[in-house]
């Protein structure tokens, strides 16, 4: 005597019209706005993949931290020297954007938040996003070029995932 094991199966059946939305690519868009509100979601989980293949490099082994959550970005520019930067950058092409993370650390008896600042200098030119610098302002101490750390190399990985066409679309909360 052989059993058969019948059960229902629930997937959902989408006409061709009808595309689920995480299966749509994100194309990145050529407005500061809708690219950074993207960005901003998506920072967190490519900070800590900068993070964790970092090998522990940012921090002393028996301290860990992650970042946990990237604010709202206030796009009022501060007004620039083009010859601070990149002469070749002309002032109207450098895109301007402030926003903050919060990170937590990890020691051996204590976890501690602590909100970390930003500002990010973008340009959009030949079709592309570039990131020209960001400096990080963390708890009181003054803000210094940041382009090499965490939230630096996150921002130009997601930057590229972007322009590649890999990112996916996300349901706005």
């Amino acid at each position: 005597m052989k059993f058969f094991l019948v059960g229902i199966l629930s997937i959902p059946l989408l006409l061709p019209n009808q595309v689920s939305l995480a299966s749509q690519p994100f194309t990145c868009p050529n407005k500061l706005q809708p690219l950074v509100d993207k960005m901003l979601k998506d920072l967190p989980s490519y900070a800590n993949r900068v993070i964790q293949r970092s090998g522990n490099s940012y921090s002393k082994s028996s301290f860990k931290f992650y970042i946990l959550v990237a604010g709202a970005a206030d796009y009022r520019p501060l007004p620039l020297k083009v010859q601070q930067y990149d002469d070749a950058q002309p002032d109207s092409l450098i895109q301007q954007v402030f926003f903050t993370t919060l990170e937590r650390h990890y020691d051996r008896q204590t976890i501690k938040d602590s909100q970390n600042y930003h500002w990010l200098f973008l340009t959009f030119s030949q079709g592309e996003w570039k990131m020209i610098m960001i400096y990080t302002q963390i708890g009181s101490t003054p803000a210094q070029e940041n382009s090499q750390g965490i939230v630096g190399q996150a921002i130009s990985l997601w930057l590229r995932d972007c322009q590649a066409g890999a990112l996916k679309m996300t349901k706005v909360d």
